[in-house]
């Protein structure tokens, strides 16, 4: 990999989403360490925005930061764009597809990726949004498929191709089942006269007996009837049977003609080979850690973020796989690392919930701030600012404000260009979004 030897020890970070990325950063500034980070991507994803990317609201370089900026006039900090393909902890050394690597100690971060359960014809034929190229997948098909509207004679095509069916009312299922009714309601009438806004039809799926699982239920409560005055339509204790790239089948008598489906129903652990059985909780795919974020059975190998699943009496299944969660344990295993240095002992970690949020369009918004509950306006406000204010780069946060604006203003969404046409013939890739 060509990274020079030092006298500093290693610490080697496995992904460059929220934890690995807030981790590299707080040991640089320690200049105790020599800090090596690898991605198989040279950007860092903001992932709570990939539903407007995939919606024309925001083009991808709005959300993405170059990881080789974090390490530029860093001497002992090192980016390597690679793949990590197995660990050898007796030897304390990783492998990846550009060669082996020593560590001292070790971080993985690898986040998560898209969980099917199983099924293989939604892995297969739908759509999922874990990563840039997949949210581009989805914008491309969205539009291409209002364009084939407007040309076909076959009724029931054009019904096929405007209904959108997405599964999963989770904050990305709701999000983005808000994000096309806007732009129905806003831009279809504008771009595609000869398509009757009547005609699109939006479905939400969930298997719970509500929306926003996650969240409180006045939140639940308030986003449910936010996403019916949008025209979304939602159908609860519902689930997906299987999706043939044509008809979505679920557990009732309900079916759906469809030729733009979305899964966003769960996400699962994305683990590195090579630890003991005993480092993984298997049903879940994540690493067990303890309360330093030391891989079970592990003294200088470290999990964070998605992928490590730390219980308490609070936590029983671990941290919301969040970014908030990642955040906070990248820097405070900076601050752990620092004091093994010094031989200091560690401190635990402990979780700061700053509570929950989701935006379902226009000055609708819901947010859970600790006992308390509120949506609308005031809500969407605040989160429009925190999600500028944890966007990566200055530029960053300039352009996706300066596009807001822009579309708060004129009702619009600038990005809705076909860059790259999507294929459904084409072997889709799942790749993993580090976190």
């Amino acid at each position: 990999m060509n990274i020079p030897k030092s006298d500093l020890p290693r610490v080697v970070i496995i992904g460059g989403g929220f934890a690995g990325m807030h981790l590299a950063r707080k040991l640089m500034k320690t200049k105790r360490f020599q800090v090596v980070l690898l991605d198989k991507r040279n950007y860092h994803t903001f992932q709570p925005l990939l539903y407007q990317v995939s919606t024309s609201g925001l083009e991808p370089d709005s959300i993405a930061y170059p990881l080789r900026k974090i390490t530029t006039n860093k001497n002992n900090a090192f980016f390597r764009l690679a793949e990590v393909t197995s660990i050898d902890a007796e030897h304390t050394t990783i492998y990846s597809d550009i060669g082996e690597l020593a560590y001292d100690y070790l971080v993985i971060a690898t986040g998560s990726k898209t969980n099917f359960f199983g099924n293989d014809s939604i892995e297969k034929n739908g759509m999922w949004m874990k990563t840039i190229p997949q949210a581009l997948n989805i914008r491309s098909l969205i539009l291409e498929n209002l364009e084939e509207a407007t040309i076909t004679t076959d009724k029931k095509a054009r019904e096929a191709l405007l209904n959108f069916v997405i599964a999963g009312a989770g904050p990305t299922g709701v999000e983005l089942s808000g994000a096309i009714a806007e732009v129905r309601n806003n831009v279809v009438p504008k771009d595609y006269p000869d398509i009757d806004v009547n005609e699109i039809k939006i479905h939400l799926l969930e298997g719970l007996e509500r929306v926003l699982p996650p969240m409180s239920e006045t939140a639940s409560k308030k986003a449910e009837k936010f996403l019916k005055e949008l025209g979304v339509q939602i159908h609860l204790n519902t689930m997906v049977k299987e999706y043939d790239g044509k008809t979505v089948k679920t557990n009732s008598d309900l079916e759906f003609e469809t030729s733009t489906f979305i899964w966003s129903a769960g996400v699962t652990g994305s683990p590195v080979k090579g630890l003991n059985a005993s480092a993984m909780v298997e049903k879940a795919n994540r690493y067990e850690v303890n309360v330093f974020n030391q891989v079970n059975g592990y003294e200088n190998v470290f999990a964070i973020g998605d992928i490590a699943l730390m219980k308490s009496e609070k936590y029983p299944k671990g941290h919301p796989m969040v970014a908030q969660p990642a955040i906070q344990q990248g820097e405070h295993l900076a601050k752990n690392l620092e004091r093994l240095a010094e031989k200091k002992k560690l401190e635990p970690f402990s979780y700061r919930d700053k509570g929950t949020m989701a935006t379902i369009g226009r000055n609708r918004a819901v947010v859970d701030l600790n006992k308390s509950t509120f949506g609308g306006g005031l809500a969407w406000f605040m989160w429009m600012f925190v999600h500028l204010w944890f966007l990566v780069g200055f530029r960053n946060r300039i352009v996706t404000f300066f596009n807001w604006t822009y579309s708060y203003i004129n009702f619009d969404r600038a990005a809705r260009l076909i860059i790259r046409p999507f294929k459904r013939e084409k072997e889709k890739e799942q790749v993993v979004e580090q976190d």
